[in-house]
């Protein structure tokens, strides 16, 4: 059986035919455009392309927001104009055949419950850490969306009270501390505060940012103000996970996105705030940490899946 899955990013829109072991059989990608028609008419014609050289059973549509429990309305869009927009209806019309709607997070993470890190698990709990910060929850088997459809929205955790303002409209939530955008800011204030950041501020572009190819530099030289950044990233993440274990108690966290390609630069400080952070610790089995194995490709593999098991 085959199926069609669609994963809409800020920049690019990935599609490809996923088979029944969540191998991808072909791929293709676009440019996300600006414009919503023109980012649905590019969705339609990527399925359409796709449709026509393979016997496809069922589509699947991933992005990033807010969707109603029904998987119909998307209620609100961080990166694109979307305010309570009957997206799956859109898709379907543009696209000639039914098509199952889900955040990308959610996706991401029933992509790796089912194929790549969390295979074999019944509990675990996905954070991406990219631009910003997605969460997937993973419960006896089941993707828990909530009462509305908005559960696991781990990025909106409220971590720092009266912290940096948010895209949602909140200040001091987790992905203002834990996502990429985070990173940066960190290793810019550490850059500014001299000592061991003297040698990551000689990295500074024209624009005052240090790039992330100085980044992966500095971490292969140990460079103390590069690694003094990351620590304060992944605190940030294990403080998090430590809440998390304790109200939904995974036997695994899987960490995904561009940040978590640090690996075990960035897993080793979060092991340490989680077991910080944890209550009981030490009394109460702990939760394993790994990086995700399908890594871009999560969440294209994910809603693919779901689109199957749900048509």
């Amino acid at each position: 059986m085959l199926n069609v899955g669609i994963d809409i990013g800020g920049t690019k829109i990935a599609g490809g035919v996923v088979d029944a072991d969540g191998t991808i059989v072909e791929r293709l990608r676009v440019p996300t455009p600006a414009d919503t028609g023109a980012l649905a008419a590019a969705v339609a014609d990527m399925v359409r392309t796709l449709a026509g050289r393979h016997d496809i059973h069922a589509v699947g549509v991933a992005a990033a927001g807010f969707i109603d429990r029904t998987r119909s309305i998307m209620l609100h869009a961080p990166n694109i104009d979307w305010h309570d927009e009957p997206l799956r209806a859109a898709f379907e019309a543009r696209i000639g055949r039914p098509v199952t709607l889900e955040n990308d997070a959610n996706a991401a993470g029933w992509g790796e419950f089912r194929f790549g890190a969390g295979r074999g698990t019944t509990d675990l709990v996905m954070i991406t850490l990219g631009t910003g910060v997605g969460g997937a929850v993973i419960v006896d088997g089941r993707l828990l969306i909530g009462a509305h459809g908005s559960a696991a929205e781990l990025g909106h955790l409220n971590y720092v009270r009266g912290g940096r303002p948010c895209g949602c409209g909140q200040r001091g939530c987790l992905e203002q501390y834990a996502s990429g955008r985070a990173l940066q800011l960190e290793l810019n204030d550490v850059a500014d505060a001299g000592g061991i950041g003297a040698p990551l501020a000689a990295q500074r572009t024209a624009k005052g940012k240090i790039p992330a190819s100085a980044l992966a530099l500095l971490l292969s030289e140990q460079d103390a103000g590069a690694l003094e950044a990351v620590r304060r990233v992944a605190t940030a993440v294990g403080e998090a996970c430590g809440a998390f274990q304790a109200v939904l108690d995974p036997e695994l966290i899987v960490l995904g996105g561009g940040v978590a390609d640090l690996g075990e630069v960035l897993l080793e400080p979060t092991r340490i705030a989680y077991e910080a952070a944890l209550p009981g610790f030490g009394d109460r089995p702990q939760a394993r940490f790994v990086t995700a194995a399908l890594g871009n490709d999560a969440g294209l593999v994910g809603v693919a899946d779901l689109a199957g098991l749900r048509s």
